[in-house]
Formats: C-alpha cells, sequence, structure tokens
C-alpha cells in the first residue's frame, strides 16, 4: 500500500491503516455507514492471488477513511444538488463565451 500524498497545511487525523486488520478497524470505527462491509465484499470477489486487485481495493477504502477527515471533502459532500448545478451551470456559460 502506498501512502496518501499530504498536502500543505491539510494535516488532518488519520487511523493506522498498514495492515488489512488496521484497514478493517479504521473501516469499521470511522469509514462511510457499509464501508467495512462492502470492503469485505469485493475482497471476497477476487481472487487473492491478482495483488494488484488487492492493492486497488485497499488503497481506495484507505481513502475513503482519509477524505472522511478532510474538512473540504466533507464540505463537497454537504453540498446541495441545486449549488453543484449552479456552478455547473456557470462554468459551463464561461466556458462558451
Amino acid at each position: 500500500m502506498t501512502a496518501q500524498p499530504e498536502h500543505p497545511g491539510t494535516h488532518q487525523f488519520a487511523p493506522p491503516m498498514r495492515t488489512l486488520a488496521e484497514l478493517r478497524e479504521a473501516l469499521s470505527t470511522w469509514g462511510f455507514p457499509g464501508d467495512r462491509q462492502e470492503f469485505e465484499a469485493e475482497l471476497d470477489a477476487i481472487e487473492l492471488d491478482d495483488l494488484t486487485r488487492v492493492r486497488e481495493i485497499t488503497q481506495a477504502y484507505r481513502h475513503r477513511v482519509l477524505l472522511r477527515y478532510s474538512p473540504g471533502a466533507m464540505a463537497a459532500l454537504a453540498r446541495s444538488t441545486e449549488d453543484v448545478e449552479a456552478e455547473l451551470r456557470r462554468k459551463l456559460a464561461e466556458a462558451t463565451r
């Protein structure tokens, strides 16, 4: 598993996730609802000899835990559909000028 890049000024909480056991614990404790069950289902659906796929799955779920504690990510998730639509309309209008 590779470490996620750090961005200046965004040091945040990150539970230990160096092993599958630690990742499972982090998903159970700090993940989004259902993450742990989805993680287990995805791992169950692949051959464990496919190390590339195992790595992709573990990195994706590790990233989900990190997103959960990113103020910017959580603010983006909390935006209303109307707010996002308005921003997209504004950007499209600017791009066509």
